[in-house]
């Protein structure tokens, strides 16, 4: 009985050691959870084809491109225009692909008398006021513009803002009136005639294709002096019915002279101009009025492309209405079938506040990430949510103390002149020290790597608004290369690790290499980083790039 007993001991230990065995084996460790996040990419869902990333040469270049020292001058080219890489692969520039040039009004000629009180937003005009033309006219300007083309800059827009001064019911470069155009009775064919002379004879001249011409800017705008009889700048209200018969004597007249310039309109002051009525001017609802089923419709006037084009001031903040702003107006636009939309003038006049940006608002500049990162959130939505196929900055350089520039000047003591203030107009005239910005590198982690004609992809799942503040992503593909361009904008503080899903399609060798913007990098190429994982730095702008299999 003794042995019988312990015989059965035995087994029963045994037997748990076998279960026990049995158990180790075949019971998987229970799942840890993982903090890779992916980015799913199908190359077949496309979405729009874009168009280019500009700036305009308004006011500033007017006085560095004709007097500053020209290793200066070329050096700010460089980094507005250069699409080179140095020995270490790092860009020398943000290799802009639209550069906007601005035909003056002639308040400058006029000087104090044009009541304009900063004489570096006055411009010279090519017209005299006899109507015979001088092409030696805004020499400054033309030297960027030389810059631009010899530096590779594949589309030049030219724009104005008002009629040339002998034209205008005022006789002044702003308006006298409300909402109607400042021009006198029966002139509009004479201020028709003078864009396409521009055009044509620039082109002729400097040997610039003018692929676009924006005839209006910001129509919803009065443009007039203050209580002092002073004005800020050149500019003209319309009506959507005056820009209309504008645009019609402009498609006839660039036909005629056989040009293959493009008309774009809109240039609305803010984005919810084009999609909704908003005082009952006539100044509104512009997708509508001139894609529309409306006696105001362009879209089968010839030279003019199918392309409504609005500003993203005021809209930028708070993101539940930057997300709402942009997805009305993307509605709207795929309403009208083939109908394109530019973001064609930004630069930061909102107040959101020091927790966002350094002075909280327009004023103090700032020339470091948060204010990077701002705009690059503004860059983002305008492309994934409201579809834009072109963004452009507002105006290249600044020399006030202010977030309006990609390149600041000043003249090494201070942070540039103070807006609340009269302008001195011989401060940085002459010469003066340049500083880039981090907002000029961001803007390239699109503008150098996202080309004209290459097509953005889809990326689903991703939620406008949470993202807002945690990590955007956009991705675009070369078909002709085979190169695929992914931005991400990291919002946060936090390192986020990704890994990215091509759904069945490979990246060459599984590797993307990153170009990074951050407090210590300026665009600065990264190693290699295999595409299964790789990590986005908190508070940072990367831009990846890989072929495709």
């Amino acid at each position: 009985m003794k042995i019988l007993k312990k015989a059965l001991t035995s087994l029963f230990i045994t037997s748990l050691l076998i279960i026990s065995c049995s158990t180790d084996v075949n019971t998987p460790p229970p799942p840890v959870a993982s903090n890779v996040r992916e980015i799913k990419i199908d190359l077949n869902q496309e979405l729009q084809t874009m168009d280019g990333f500009g700036a305009s040469d308004a006011w500033r270049t007017q006085m560095v491109g004709k007097n500053w020292p020209l290793d200066k001058r070329n050096a700010i080219a460089d980094l507005l225009f250069s699409k080179e890489m140095d020995a270490s692969g790092n860009p020398k520039g943000i290799g802009l692909s639209i550069w906007r040039f601005y035909i003056g009004s002639g308040s400058m000629e006029q000087g104090s008398g044009s009541n304009i009180t900063d004489e570096w937003r006055r411009a010279e005009c090519f017209q005299k006021t006899d109507g015979t033309y001088d092409w030696t006219k805004q020499a400054g300007q033309r030297w960027f513009l030389q810059a631009a083309k010899s530096r590779g800059v594949d589309k030049f827009l030219a724009f104005t803002v008002s009629p040339p001064v002998q034209m205008t019911l005022n006789g002044k470069a702003f308006s006298g009136q409300r909402n109607s155009m400042n021009i006198k009775a029966g002139m509009l064919t004479n201020y028709a005639d003078f864009l396409v002379d521009c055009v044509d004879n620039l082109q002729q001249n400097e040997g610039i294709t003018f692929d676009y011409l924006s005839p209006v800017n910001e129509p919803q705008w009065d443009w007039m002096a203050g209580n002092d009889g002073q004005a800020s700048q050149e500019g003209t209200p319309a009506t959507n019915q005056e820009m209309y018969d504008f645009t019609k004597l402009l498609s006839d007249k660039i036909k005629a002279k056989s040009l293959n310039t493009e008309i774009v309109l809109g240039e609305a002051a803010q984005i919810n101009y084009l999609y909704e009525n908003v005082n009952g001017e006539n100044r509104d609802n512009q997708i509508n009025a001139f894609f529309g089923t409306t006696s105001t419709n362009i879209a089968q006037l010839s030279n003019v492309k199918n392309v409504i084009s609005g500003h993203s001031y005021f809209t930028s903040w708070p993101i539940n209405d930057m997300i709402s702003h942009r997805e009305k107006l993307n509605s709207r636009v795929k309403q009208m079938g083939n109908l394109k939309y530019w973001q064609t003038e930004y630069s930061i006049l909102e107040s959101p506040g020091v927790a966002e940006i350094p002075g909280g608002a327009g004023n103090q500049r700032d020339l470091g990430m948060k204010t990077a990162l701002f705009v690059a959130r503004t860059i983002h939505n305008d492309i994934a949510v409201a579809n834009a196929s072109s963004w452009q900055w507002w105006t290249a350089l600044s020399r006030y103390d202010y977030k309006d520039g990609l390149v600041y000047l000043d003249n090494g003591t201070n942070n540039g002149l103070s807006t609340s203030v009269v302008a001195d107009a011989n401060y940085c005239k002459n010469d003066g020290f340049y500083h880039d910005s981090k907002l000029l590198w961001t803007l390239g982690n699109y503008s150098l790597f996202v080309r004209p004609g290459m097509i953005r992809l889809q990326i689903p799942n991703q939620n406008a608004t949470s993202a807002a503040t945690d990590v955007m992503v956009t991705a675009y593909k070369d078909v002709s290369k085979k190169k695929l361009v992914i931005v991400a904008v990291n919002y946060s503080n936090t390192t986020r690790s990704y890994k990215l899903n091509l759904n069945g399609a490979t990246v060459k060798n599984d590797e993307l290499t990153p170009y990074v913007t951050s407090e210590n990098s300026n665009l600065k190429k990264g190693s290699n980083v295999k595409s299964d994982k790789f990590e986005i730095a908190g508070r940072s702008i990367v831009t990846y790039v890989g072929e495709y299999n």
